[in-house]
């Protein structure tokens, strides 16, 4: 029987550690209160005769020493965890990203290179994965015990986790936010493989189009193209470039195109408006999904690099 779930990820052995440590140093503190206490209840009993005097102690060194080394301690394990945390919280600049969509009762999961699965999440060992979470209705929380992290998925804005797998082998995903009458169904299965082995069921499962591909095309049946792209007539701003570029606004703040702006631009045109533009542009709340969201950032996202004519973004 296990006390604890397999340990499979980069940040599983320090996220035990800490744990551990704490444990450790919470029976050293019962140790050190109720080791005196039982000893002073049995010396001290009625029947026992001893000498009941009060005793001269050092009360101010006492209480300097009981205050100050807990507070290192404490200290200590504070640092300690808080570095953990902020590189648990600070994906690699290099990690491969994976969208992960959380509708009652299921996962869906979309790769760059256009696969999609349904709770399950195929991941290669050795490489760094970020999933970029979005809910499509309640709170749901995504939560990979043999990785120690779990991430809250709300509804109307993106949120991320990151990982490393370490060995190849086939472990649970749970949600662990109740989230509606079907939520222990919730569940499903991150395949960690060897990289050959996962390129292998890359080609294997393609769908023939990455997800910027299917986003291009969801771009032009919107009817976006007619005013963001290839257009003399200047009503929109272009989005070639654009991605994480500084965007002036109307209010004279000053926004960048991350995944979450972007998201708002598409969803509640009329809050930030780039400067110089009128807010023309209509709300595509309701009728997109979010999954086809992603898509259409995976799109936007696949333009960072390109120039239009005259070498300006």
């Amino acid at each position: 029987m296990k006390f604890f779930p397999e340990s499979a990820s980069t940040i599983a052995p320090q996220s035990d550690a800490i744990f551990f440590a704490l444990i450790a140093l919470s029976a050293v503190v019962l140790l050190i209160i109720f080791g005196p206490m039982l000893y002073f209840l049995v010396k001290y009993r009625r029947t026992n005769r001893v000498n009941r005097k009060m005793p001269k102690l050092p009360t101010m060194a006492m209480e300097v020493t009981w205050t100050v080394i807990p507070m290192i301690l404490m200290m200590g394990l504070y640092a300690w965890a808080s570095e953990v945390y902020f590189k648990e919280e600070r994906p690699p600049l290099h990690a491969m990203e994976i969208d992960v969509v959380g509708k009652q009762w299921m996962w869906k999961v979309e790769h760059g290179e256009g696969n999609a699965e349904i709770n399950e999440l195929h991941v290669p060992v050795g490489q760094a994965v970020k999933l970029t979470l979005a809910s499509q209705d309640v709170i749901h929380s995504f939560f990979i015990p043999a990785f120690r992290i779990k991430q809250d998925v709300v509804p109307g804005r993106y949120t991320s986790e990151w990982f490393e797998a370490t060995k190849p082998g086939i472990y649970h995903i749970f949600c662990s936010q109740y989230c509606g009458t079907s939520h222990a169904q919730m569940v499903g299965e991150v395949v960690a493989m060897e990289p050959a082995a996962y390129q292998r069921w890359l080609t294997e499962k393609s769908p023939g189009s990455t997800q910027a591909e299917r986003g291009a095309r969801l771009f032009r049946e919107l009817g976006c193209s007619g005013c963001h792209m290839g257009s003399t007539v200047v009503r929109a701003p272009r989005l070639e470039g654009v991605y994480g570029k500084p965007v002036p606004l109307q209010n004279g703040e000053v926004a960048v195109a991350d995944d979450a702006y972007l998201r708002d631009c598409i969803l509640m045109p009329a809050a930030r408006v780039p400067g110089g533009y009128a807010p023309l542009m209509p709300s595509f709340q309701g009728r997109v999904t979010e999954d086809e969201l992603f898509a259409l950032l995976a799109y936007i996202k696949s333009l960072a690099n390109v120039k239009v004519e005259g070498g300006q973004p």
